[in-house]
């Protein structure tokens, strides 16, 4: 099973906002998913909170962000954490 780490989205019309999930790649975008990582409004102040311990979890088990969810990732350091737990750096 191939797990991605993708944004899904929710909201109304043009007020979206999305939940950063951990799915298997071949679900819908707004179907089924196995964890919530975080939430990313977008519209309000691009506000974003991601549980960086679940996100590194599942970086380690080999589940693939998409490039939204890389940059995202990016903005909040989790990028750089995740490379240095790889590499053995403290």
């Amino acid at each position: 099973m191939a797990v991605k780490l993708r944004l899904q989205r929710f909201g109304s019309k043009k007020r979206p906002y999305y939940r950063i999930v951990a799915t298997n790649s071949r679900n819908p975008r707004d179907g089924r998913f196995i964890e919530i990582i975080g939430i990313y409004h977008p519209i309000e102040n691009n506000r974003l909170k991601i549980d960086e311990e679940k996100a590194l979890a599942w970086l380690n088990k080999g589940a693939q962000p998409t490039d939204t969810v890389k940059s995202l990732f990016r903005k909040l350091g989790i990028n750089e954490k995740y490379e240095k737990q790889k590499t053995g750096i403290k």
